[in-house]
């Protein structure tokens, strides 16, 4: 049987196959006008934008975060540098890997609460994106396009709005590069393991 004919031969089976192949929970929705209104597109606002890593870490294993306006916002409170548990210099904690820049590429020199573009153009710590746009350009328009970045809710805004990961959802600002991992688990032969409670067999 050639392919054709094996082609033809699926074809007319499918199509005399009415029932048992249509899930219900994925239908389509009602119509929507073309001229409907357009629901809202916002982007996640991340808890841990504007804040730095510490070597202390929660019941999680998670490090805690400072804001960096802790110590150089208006009113700083240091408090924290009293504790024992405190690094010699605080900003050790920071792994910065991020190229060959360094803090005063992205952080304003007299105001680390504030960022600043490379015309010097300041921005605030909520306008992060706008600043990793200048340099990941490329990154930058597929998240416009929609295929960089995640996302969920609607694809066509006349049906619902969509909720969008900021770029410190998924990279680090300092260690944006993600470690490399195992793509699976490695193999496991449960006959070849062995522990103290269960020893390999002919074992004493």
């Amino acid at each position: 049987m050639t392919r054709l004919t094996a082609t033809a031969a699926l074809l007319a089976m499918l199509s005399g196959c009415d029932h048992g192949f249509r899930d219900p929970s994925r239908e389509f929705g009602p119509e929507v006008s073309d001229d409907a209104p357009m629901h809202r597109v916002e982007i996640h606002h991340p808890t841990t934008l504007g804040v730095a890593d510490t070597p202390v870490t929660d019941a999680a294993g998670r490090p805690i975060g400072v804001a960096c306006e802790t110590c150089h916002g208006p009113t700083p409170d240091l408090s924290w540098a009293a504790s024992p548990e405190r690094p010699e210099s605080f900003h050790e904690a920071v792994d910065l890997r991020h190229g060959t820049l360094n803090c005063n590429t992205c952080h304003d020199s007299e105001d680390r609460t504030q960022l600043h573009l490379a015309d010097g153009a300041l921005l605030d710590i909520e306008d992060a994106m706008t600043l990793c746009a200048q340099c990941h350009g490329v990154q930058f328009r597929d998240y416009r396009r929609g295929s960089h970045g995640g996302m969920n809710g609607y694809w066509d805004l006349r049906r619902g709005p969509r909720d969008r990961n900021h770029c410190v959802d998924c990279h680090a600002p300092h260690t944006p590069a993600y470690e490399p991992v195992l793509p699976v688990h490695p193999p496991r032969d449960r006959y070849l393991e062995t522990t103290e409670a269960h020893p390999a067999e002919g074992g004493h």
